[in-house]
């Protein structure tokens, strides 16, 4: 029975400071448009999930829309609406194609910097703890705005820099099937330049994640001002989120 789903991984079983993730609540990967019967099977019933939550932004939902099963609660949180240029989309692949590496290290600041980030983080995180369940969050290819809420959790959990990073770059292992079939199913509507820089634009890249806490660092100092500030949460919210989603080890 096929169930595989792109880029799709649990937090569970990761070290963090003083414990583990607690397996069974949060998974990450792509968007689940076109779902087999088996494939919502595996995450309804084999997993539990009863909330997805969509990082996409309208237009990528509206032309991939997500398979939703009954009960689940599904939540649209577009966290680049105000991004002004962005190649985490496939259309903003192919147009920014010339300098994908660059509008990818701005898309990351704006991650760190834009309202919709901060709002869209903001929303995503609380949930968490006002609302704890098995979730489901996901952007397109679930590896650069699904990246960056997964890297938070992880750093707000006391991760090492080195289980951050494993995590992140994780996905050029497991999008390497997915992202040779899109190239070939675009093959005739791009130039081998284009195909060249999209093979580029579907991976992620350390200095991506790496730009991302430089910019946290630039703009509030500490990454606690920035869970304050920026995110706008509460002091006592990382020890909620630890005391629901950490097993704790002595």
């Amino acid at each position: 029975m096929d169930v595989e789903i792109t880029n799709f991984r649990g937090l569970g079983g990761y070290p963090v400071a003083n414990g583990k993730m607690k397996n069974g609540l949060l998974y990450r990967g792509g968007q689940i448009d076109n779902l087999s019967s088996n494939q919502v099977t595996f995450l309804e019933d084999d997993l539990n999930i009863a909330r997805v939550v969509d990082f996409r932004s309208l237009d990528e939902a509206k032309q991939f829309p997500d398979t939703i099963w009954p009960g689940v609660i599904y939540q649209p949180i577009d966290v680049l609406v105000d991004a002004k240029k962005s190649g985490v989309s496939i259309q903003g692949m192919i147009s920014n194609a010339g300098d994908i590496s660059q509008v990818m290290l701005a898309t990351y600041a704006q991650l760190v910097t834009s309202d919709s980030a901060q709002k869209g983080y903001h929303q995503f995180f609380e949930e968490l703890v006002e609302d704890p369940k098995p979730t489901y969050f996901h952007c397109f290819a679930g590896k650069d705005r699904t990246g960056i809420a997964a890297a938070v959790i992880l750093k707000m959990l006391g991760a090492s820099e080195k289980t951050i990073f494993d995590d992140y770059l994780l996905t050029n292992q497991l999008r390497k099937k997915a992202n040779a079939q899109l190239i070939n199913q675009l093959a005739d509507k791009m130039t081998a330049a284009q195909q060249h820089a999209m093979a580029k634009a579907l991976v992620v890249d350390r200095s991506y994640l790496a730009h991302f806490f430089d910019t946290v660092k630039r703009e509030y100092g500490q990454f606690e001002t920035y869970l304050r500030e920026g995110l706008q949460l509460e002091p006592g919210y990382v020890d909620q989120l630890r005391s629901l989603y950490v097993t704790e080890s002595f």
